[in-house]
């Protein structure tokens, strides 16, 4: 069985940069080492003979062919109405 200890909560926790009260410290030991019972019983699960599983659907490269759409309207059309053009482009601030 996984049982976590405080430390290694608060180690997860400064890995995380958390600050956790003393309450989510015993309730995440909790559900923590509940999660690690979990993954033990996956692990234990007999898969001899079992191919992997890589798709389930079946589909293979599903993809559109590119179209190029045409709307009837011309890029100095569309930039006329901008309130700030930059080298016939768009000019908006900054963001970062």
């Amino acid at each position: 069985m996984s049982k976590l200890s405080r430390d290694d909560v608060l180690k997860l926790a400064a890995l995380g940069r958390l600050k956790l009260t003393d309450e989510e410290i015993e309730r995440f030991r909790e559900e923590l080492s509940s999660i690690l019972e979990y993954v033990e019983v996956l692990n234990n699960a007999d898969t001899q003979g079992l191919e992997p599983t890589y798709q389930i659907t079946g589909l293979k490269n599903v993809t559109r062919a590119d179209e190029i759409a045409n709307y009837g309207y011309q890029p100095d059309e569309l930039l006329k109405n901008a309130p700030a053009l930059q080298d016939g482009q768009f000019k908006v601030r900054r963001v970062l």
